[in-house]
């Protein structure tokens, strides 16, 4: 008989990883938001092929319905984080000063 169950342990860490990644997240400081969204694409690129070889490998339909799952998931979630890195290397770019607007130019003949 074990003293304490997987399930409890599994889900112990679980919210300990909840608890550090959101400490972890909030405290980088915004020059650094780019490159962590990089990275964080690159591991959500591998969390894709680890999905896949799972759903490959399982022969249960409950399995391959649970990898089709995983790899979606992780597809989207690589796709937004492109998305938002495009976003905030937006934020970086100068801006061009725009000409002066005519409605002005006109009142001012």
């Amino acid at each position: 008989m074990e003293i304490v169950s997987h399930t409890v342990i599994n889900l112990t860490i679980f919210v300990l990883a909840i608890y550090v990644g959101y400490h972890v997240v909030w405290t980088v400081t915004p020059a650094l938001h780019t490159p962590l969204m990089a990275v964080t694409n690159a591991i959500s690129a591998i969390v894709i092929v680890g999905a896949m070889l799972a759903a490959a490998l399982t022969t249960t339909p409950l399995g391959k319905t649970m990898g089709v799952l995983a790899v979606a998931l992780a597809a989207v979630n690589v796709f937004g984080g492109f998305l938002v890195t495009r976003r905030m290397l937006e934020m970086f770019k100068k801006k061009d000063k725009k000409a002066a607007p005519k409605a002005a130019e006109g009142a001012a003949k």
